[in-house]
């Protein structure tokens, strides 16, 4: 059952702004809520809460933690081991830091697989971390059957009350400020050494104990190889989503590229339509004419009105220029012309090739106007 008390403390810690505020990325303080929620509500001895790390090279840092006991399983009895997991600033992209937190009575125990001598755990849970697959609460539990297997603290020997205390243990590596209390935990699972023989066990029980510790070793591998799995089947799917949306993009800018030229060829269209309507109304008001009694074949085309002929006018001259300034070009390539001669020539033929085509020019413009005014007028005739 999720306690409410950490959902608002995680809520409050997340949201804070400004100096105080916990250095975790925007995009996972979600995520980061839900590992805490979710470890808390299965293990309620470990307490989510805030405090000061103090990293190698002397900076400090407030970061969030999880501080309590973790339970596990040796011969049949359940012990408490206690714990701190930090979740460093680059958390859950890379794995949490944890440390056995062993009491005044306790000392850990050397050597150990997965706990050096200063308390920092190590084990494969946490070398093979995946974002974002992995979590606390699976962290936890991998702890819990790996310390049952081999408990990383065992009890100081205390033989008699006397005011001398026995050596201290060897501190952990990190010193969150303040230091809590000294907490009551339950008894370590090594006890102090005793002349008393331990009774045999039973060969079945040991035998039951180590294929079920093996079969869990097994579950865990598959889990882990099918997580893999998966991983490689997502990051896939992730790829080939970033192809299917640069392909829709590229789709989508040619739809678009397509429609402007729809309307193009549109305008285009009603252009020609209209050009074919005058070329029909000429054949229509010409046709049975004869041609024969022309002297100049120039007579055969008549202009409409004083625009076109005006523009044929333009048209003719300035492709007259065009061929004079070529055969000059020519002329002077062959050494006919003088160059100062060609160049007085071309400079006074240019002039007025550019008089005829802005008068060309102008006389398009009102002509496109009238075009205009005149397919305005049909439309209003045909709506009548």
């Amino acid at each position: 059952m999720v306690q409410p008390a950490v959902t608002q403390f995680l809520n409050s810690v997340l949201s804070q702004r400004g100096p105080s505020a916990v250095p975790y990325s925007e995009d996972t303080k979600w995520l980061i809520r839900q590992h805490l929620v979710a470890l808390t509500t299965a293990f309620p001895s470990l307490e989510a809460k805030t405090a000061s790390f103090t990293h190698n090279d002397g900076r400090s840092v407030n970061l969030l933690q999880a501080e309590g006991t973790i339970p596990m399983s040796f011969q049949g009895v359940t012990y408490n081991i206690p714990v701190v997991i930090w979740l460093m600033e680059s958390y859950p992209r890379h794995p949490p830091c944890v440390y056995v937190n062993p009491t005044r009575d306790m000392i850990i125990k050397r050597p150990h697989p997965h706990v050096n001598p200063s308390g920092l755990v190590s084990v494969p849970y946490l070398h093979d971390w995946v974002y974002p697959a992995s979590n606390l609460l699976d962290l936890v539990l991998d702890l819990s059957l790996r310390f049952g297997r081999d408990p990383p603290l065992y009890s100081q020997r205390r033989p008699n009350p006397n005011p001398n205390p026995n050596p201290n243990p060897i501190p952990p590596s990190f010193a969150p400020s303040p230091s809590p209390p000294p907490r009551s935990y339950p008894p370590s699972p090594y006890p102090a050494p005793s002349p008393r023989p331990h009774p045999a066990e039973d060969p079945s029980e040991v035998f039951k104990r180590n294929a079920i510790n093996k079969l869990v070793e097994m579950v865990y591998g598959d889990v882990a190889s099918l997580r893999k799995t998966r991983e490689a089947e997502m990051e896939g799917l992730f790829t080939l989503q970033g192809v299917l949306k640069q392909r829709h993009e590229s789709l989508h800018g040619g739809l678009l590229e397509m429609q402007a030229e729809m309307e193009a060829l549109e305008q285009q269209l009603q252009m020609v339509l209209m050009n074919t309507d005058v070329l029909e109304g000429w054949l229509r008001d010409n046709q049975g004419k004869k041609m024969a009694g022309l002297e100049n074949p120039e007579d055969a085309f008549e202009c409409v009105d004083v625009l076109s002929k005006q523009m044929l006018d333009c048209t003719a001259a300035d492709l007259a220029i065009e061929d004079t300034l070529y055969a000059l070009d020519k002329a002077l390539q062959v050494g006919a012309v003088p160059f100062d001669q060609y160049l007085r020539s071309v400079r006074a033929l240019s002039r007025e090739q550019f008089f005829h085509r802005a008068t060309a020019s102008k006389v398009r413009a009102a002509q496109l106007q009238a075009q205009v005014a005149n397919m305005a007028s049909r439309i209003h005739h045909y709506a009548s």
